[in-house]
């Protein structure tokens, strides 16, 4: 899906998240669903507030792997604005997200954008076999 490139795409962004994890069998308030959820907002308010240019959206996709995770994309636009961890300033207000995607996230990264300018940050969360939904439920799991 695409969104603008606001702080209000970035929460509908989070929504429909939530809402799709919610149709695959990961109810609102599971750990699963609360933690790709939360993931989601650091990611795409990321995109927002580092990978905004005017006039251009942010893109989101959710996807199940076969290997049983969940796997959250994020691209943006800005190349060249790469997300880095470091330590946040203790009194500051920002600068904390991808300390939160990391220590949630069983893995996750950045690369370059496939198809145009920009980057695409990802982070997976490995489901235990008790936590996959059985095959069939709901809608296919690559539609975003």
């Amino acid at each position: 899906m695409r969104f603008t490139s606001t702080p209000r795409g970035a929460r509908l962004a989070r929504r429909l998240i939530s809402h799709r994890l919610n149709d695959w069998g990961h109810p609102y308030t599971s750990p699963t669903n609360e933690t790709v959820t939360l993931i989601t907002a650091e990611l795409t308010a990321n995109a927002v507030r580092h990978g905004h240019v005017p006039g251009r959206d942010f893109h989101l996709r959710l996807t199940a792997e076969a290997h049983g995770a969940l796997r959250v994309e994020v691209t943006d636009t800005r190349a060249e604005r790469l997300p880095v961890t470091g330590i946040p300033d203790p009194e500051g207000e920002s600068g904390r997200g991808l300390l939160l995607v990391d220590a949630l996230a069983d893995d996750w990264g950045v690369g370059p954008r496939p198809s145009a300018p920009g980057k695409t940050v990802w982070a997976e969360l490995h489901l235990r076999s008790s936590e996959r939904p059985s095959v069939g439920c709901g809608p296919h799991p690559s539609a975003p």
